[in-house]
């Protein structure tokens, strides 16, 4: 088998997984809306032609509130086609929203600001270094990453993955300037202390 064969397999794999967690409603990671930390993040933002990527998107929620403050470049991308065909119905009026089914190891582009939420602890923490340099190279010369991580371990094999601010600092301080790395200060309840902020600036 060769290595295109066996990396199409394991992403096969990993849609096939993720389209039977949204089938069967295992999504317990799912707020049900977008999350306060990334909704105050966005009020501060001013432009509102800001090429936005949503990796991971879930149900999106996140593009939900971008689009009804104003933001017009709002990029959704999944490997889920259930999701997405899901989403779809729900954006189909929405000229604000793209979706894309892919990869995101796979995706191609330019985006000034990328939302982190809930994919990072979705993906095997032996491809977080590949994270952060897909990462780099999907933003644009002044891009900045910023989002929500777990900052805590959890007690089943995930997904969700967890992991520490530490740990954090380690892996973005070598392909990023780091803004903020901290303890959110507006988690929702269920998660307070259990998470940290990011804003990660393009070397």
């Amino acid at each position: 088998m060769t290595l295109n064969n066996l990396k199409n397999n394991i992403v096969k794999s990993d849609e096939n997984f993720w389209n039977s967690r949204y089938e069967s409603g295992q999504t317990g990671w799912d707020i049900g809306e977008v999350s306060v930390p990334v909704r105050e993040y966005a009020d501060q933002l001013k432009d509102k032609t800001a090429r936005i990527l949503i990796p991971g998107c879930g149900n999106a929620y996140e593009a939900a509130y971008l689009s009804s403050a104003g933001f017009s470049n709002i990029t959704l991308l999944d490997l889920s086609g259930v999701l997405m065909n899901k989403l779809e119905k729900i954006f189909n009026s929405d000229k604000n929203i793209s979706l894309v089914t892919q990869d995101f190891f796979e995706h191609e582009g330019s985006y000034d600001i990328i939302i982190e939420q809930t994919f990072f602890c979705a993906i095997d923490p032996s491809m977080r270094e590949a994270y952060a340099e897909k990462m780099k190279t999907l933003l644009s010369d002044k891009g900045t990453l910023a989002g929500v991580l777990f900052n805590k371990e959890f007690e089943n094999q995930g997904p969700p993955f967890g992991g520490s601010e530490e740990e954090y600092r380690n892996l973005f301080s070598r392909h990023f300037h780091i803004n903020i790395l901290e303890k959110c200060r507006n988690s929702i309840a269920p998660r307070n202390g259990g998470e940290v902020f990011i804003n990660l600036k393009q070397k």
